[in-house]
């Protein structure tokens, strides 16, 4: 049975919704806040932001961390920059024009009312970071700098050379960390969660293992924050760290909260290719290096010559001449399938012929070397130790890689799932990208959610609790949780297979990149749905996990975020079959223009798809939020 979402949209015209909606929000006075104890999960820049301003209000809040600390976070990961709508450079920007962008940048499939406050908070966080000291770029004149990225015509991105992510986190941190030393916040690191207690169809704490001695504990509160980052990893081969997975938020949805739109995944068009099948991870170069860099491949199929020594007029700069409004800067989506589709057609470069190239040879003889350095020196470093090849004598190679992930957990406007008790800030959750995110919006999505938005939130869900206790640790909700996770260690280790977990990660994620990657057809979508549930019974029966419980064990950290991958890897190719329409980072060739771009089908599938589960080995029930486009108009969407 299907449901309609409620979104709890406020209404009014789209600029006052925000301001009305923190005014008419119900609030715990400074006194009362002292009673309430919430969980933060993940300290990354929304759960490192949130954690702070939270205890900073008075709450009581426990932080939970899989790393030993937590400036180990994938936020940290992030190079190019950080959007808001300052206009400095005095060239057309506003919040309704970034506004505008994200909406269309997302394919017409986000929440309006979501990504017009994104953009106006998107203006305070740069304010709040550089008070925290973030060493932010600036110009001539003393003013912070900015620069361009993909899918904008305006200059409106925030950065600390190609660092933005760890200086911003950074900042964050020290933030969260004073309120550790305050006493208001209780943080925990190297500790996962595992599972969520739920009671009376309400989130009331988590169950989490510590990664050192294996204990398995109940931690209770009145409300759960998830801020635990995207699932691109299902792919095996993506540019994020080696430990991001899903499974706070995969175990979140098996105790009822909906896993909204999960075949929206962001290919990444600049990362360096692989260089071999045993690669355990990717490379991202900042997108920020499109600002300088020319995208071209050479003209002629299977050309063998080094760049140097092809001539300009052989050089196809295809971006350039397909998009000329936006050149080499059209959105990321955009970017990645015209790599794929120059590569498939033989004009790949590099010696697997599976990258294009990023030229920089203009610029450098445009503002000379130093300036380029100043500019990206870090990153042309990074490039330079991985690949063994100068980019400022010889341009950089590039391919698309997995990046991102738009969908998530569903939230309603005030970041709380359908499961009351349950926020989802920042990447976990789906709201403000649509099926395509543009460069530079997560990290302002991360510190919106932190910093301005959940602190006053929350306080509606809290007002109505005063006076709850929070569940007891030993309450039978908390054991059951409890047993959830213990159960599933002994079946793990005592499974006594043959075969590593990185040897089915890396089969699933050869499937799930074959089949629901940067192009999907029925035919593939339909062989996934056959093979990975195949590969999973393999992998259930034969997995080899050494050592035991009560102790460190990685293999077992790793087999229950693969075990979750395959969960999830067979949802994501279920949204992908059902949705029959091509949206940003969904391309089903069945439906695309002549010229190859994006077929929407507004019609039937303008919606949020959130799936529902219902039960192991049993198909999700799928839930709609329709989606209203009131400010922005649903048109084809255009970089040319």
């Amino acid at each position: 049975m299907s449901t309609v979402l409620d979104s709890h949209v406020p209404a009014g015209s789209i600029t006052d919704k925000w301001e009305s909606h923190k005014f008419d929000t119900k609030l715990v006075n400074p006194n009362n806040k002292r009673k309430f104890e919430i969980i933060v999960v993940g300290t990354g820049l929304a759960g490192a932001s949130a954690a702070a301003t939270l205890a900073e209000l008075g709450y009581k809040v426990k932080a939970f961390t899989f790393h030993d600390t937590p400036r180990r976070a994938h936020s940290i990961a992030a190079q190019g920059g950080i959007n808001a709508a300052k206009n400095y450079q005095n060239d057309g920007d506003s919040v309704h024009r970034l506004f505008y962008d994200t909406v269309k940048g997302g394919d017409y499939r986000s929440r309006e009312a979501n990504v017009h406050r994104l953009a106006e908070v998107s203006v305070d966080i740069i304010d709040q970071m550089t008070a925290q000291g973030v060493p932010f770029a600036r110009e001539y004149g003393g003013l912070l700098d900015n620069r361009s990225f993909g899918g904008a015509q305006v200059s409106r991105t925030f950065y600390a050379r190609g660092q933005t992510g760890q200086q911003l986190l950074i900042g964050a941190y020290q933030q969260m960390m004073r309120q550790v030393g305050l006493g208001a916040i209780e943080l925990h690191t190297r500790t996962e969660m595992l599972d969520v207690i739920t009671h009376d169809g309400e989130a009331k704490g988590i169950v989490t293992r510590d990664l050192v001695t294996g204990d398995v504990q109940s931690h209770t509160g009145h409300a759960v924050l998830l801020c635990t980052g995207g699932y691109g990893n299902v792919y095996y081969l993506s540019t994020n760290a080696m430990m991001c997975n899903v499974t706070a938020a995969w175990r979140a949805h098996r105790q009822g909260a909906f896993f909204a739109n999960p075949c929206y995944t962001q290919i990444h068009p600049t990362c360096i290719p692989a260089s071999d099948e045993f690669q355990s991870k990717l490379t991202l170069m900042s997108e920020s290096l499109r600002n300088d860099g020319r995208i071209w491949c050479p003209r002629n199929r299977d050309d063998t010559r080094p760049a140097g020594q092809i001539p300009e007029s052989e050089r196809w700069y295809y971006l350039e001449e397909k998009y000329p409004a936006f050149g080499n800067l059209v959105p990321r989506d955009v970017a990645s399938r015209n790599a794929k589709q120059v590569v498939d057609a033989g004009h790949g470069v590099g010696s697997l012929k599976n990258g294009v190239f990023l030229d920089f040879a203009d610029a450098i003889g445009r503002d000379g070397e130093d300036v380029v350095r100043a500019k990206y020196g870090n990153l042309f470093d990074m490039y330079e130790r991985i690949t063994d090849e100068n980019p400022y004598a010889t341009p950089m190679r590039i391919y698309p890689a997995t990046h991102y992930t738009m969908g998530g957990l569903w939230v309603d406007y005030n970041l709380m799932s359908n499961l009351p008790g349950l926020f989802v800030l920042g990447e976990a959750n789906f709201s403000d990208h649509g099926a395509n995110r543009l460069g530079a919006s997560a990290l302002m999505q991360g510190l919106a959610d932190g910093y301005f938005v959940i602190p006053y939130t929350i306080g509606g869900y809290l007002a109505d609790r005063l006076g709850d206790a929070p569940l007891p640790t030993d309450h039978e909700a908390a054991k059951v949780a409890e047993k959830r996770v213990n159960d599933q260690t002994a079946k793990w280790l005592s499974t006594n297979g043959t075969r590593s977990v990185d040897y089915f990660h890396r089969e699933l994620g050869k499937l799930v990149w074959d089949y629901i990657g940067m192009a999907r057809n029925a035919t593939g979508l339909e062989k996934a749905l056959s093979e990975i549930p195949a590969l999973k019974v393999e992998f259930e029966n034969d997995v080899r996990v050494l050592g035991a419980a009560e102790t460190m064990n990685q293999s077992l950290e790793k087999v229950n975020r693969v075990a979750d991958f395959f969960e999830l890897a067979e949802l994501k190719a279920r949204d992908a079959l059902h949705r029959e329409e091509s949206c940003g980072g969904h391309f089903r060739e069945e439906h695309q223009t002549d010229d190859n771009e994006a077929k929407r089908d507004d019609e039937n599938f303008a919606y949020v798809g959130a799936w529902e589960w219902t039960g192991e080995g049993q198909a999700q029930n799928l839930h709609k939020e329709q989606l209203e486009f009131e400010n922005v108009p649903l048109t084809t969407r255009s970089y040319k």
